[in-house]
């Protein structure tokens, strides 16, 4: 129950107004200038953080700019760009098939809507969600361990499958808030809720937060 015992949407709105004062101007912390390097970025950040990805990533897109580029590659071609981060051999072979099947079947472009996304190789219904959010494709609150950690602690969400969490944060946020509360909640289970030493005397919800100082499993 939430230690302040709001209503349920009272409390939502609470949540996304505290969330907006702490991060009044959210952006990705991933670096990129075109939805390919998008697409790219966000496939390789599975298990691994941002801040490792845009390390790597410089190199990699200025190797493969374009989606033929990966399509005409070999995954042992990709594999040294990628090889400090986790999985770099599955994520070099996803990203050659990744790189044939938008040649293929979408005239090389990264197609913006979830749907079509989540069909590609490698990508899934949370990095699907993220790259059509930002490309303008279809509405999403996409979350990874950070959001789901945050929304439990929070009292938004009772579930821990990360599909069951997407749609009752929907329920807890208006559409046209999902990106922002999206990025928001990231950043706030990053830098604050954290997963094994939460700040709770800087968190803007110390005084209300319905499971301060819990620390919970991560998603599977």
């Amino acid at each position: 129950m939430r230690a302040c015992k709001m209503p349920a949407h009272t409390w939502a709105q609470k949540v996304s107004a505290l969330l907006a004062q702490s991060f009044p101007h959210p952006q990705t912390a991933l670096h990129f200038e075109t939805p390919l390097q998008l697409l790219v970025a966000v496939c390789l950040s599975a298990q691994c953080t941002d801040e490792r990805v845009n390390a790597v990533t410089p190199r990699l897109f200025e190797r493969f700019p374009t989606a033929q580029s990966y399509a005409m590659a070999q995954a042992s071609e990709v594999e040294p760009y990628l090889h400090s981060l986790g999985l770099f051999r599955n994520k070099a072979k996803n990203l050659v098939a990744l790189g044939k099947a938008l040649v293929e079947k979408h005239g090389a472009q990264v197609p913006v809507r979830r749907a079509i996304l989540e069909t590609l190789p490698g990508v899934g219904k949370k990095t699907a969600g993220v790259v059509s959010m930002h490309l303008g494709g279809d509405l999403a609150f996409p979350v990874d361990t950070h959001i789901a950690r945050v929304s439990q602690r929070l009292g938004l969400s009772r579930q821990s499958h990360p599909d069951k969490i997407e749609v009752e944060l929907q329920q807890c946020f208006p559409p046209e808030a999902w990106k922002e509360g999206h990025l928001r909640l990231l950043l706030h289970g990053r830098h604050v809720c954290k997963a094994q030493n939460p700040q709770c005397q800087a968190c803007v919800f110390s005084t209300c937060c319905p499971r301060r100082g819990v620390i919970l499993r991560p998603l599977g």
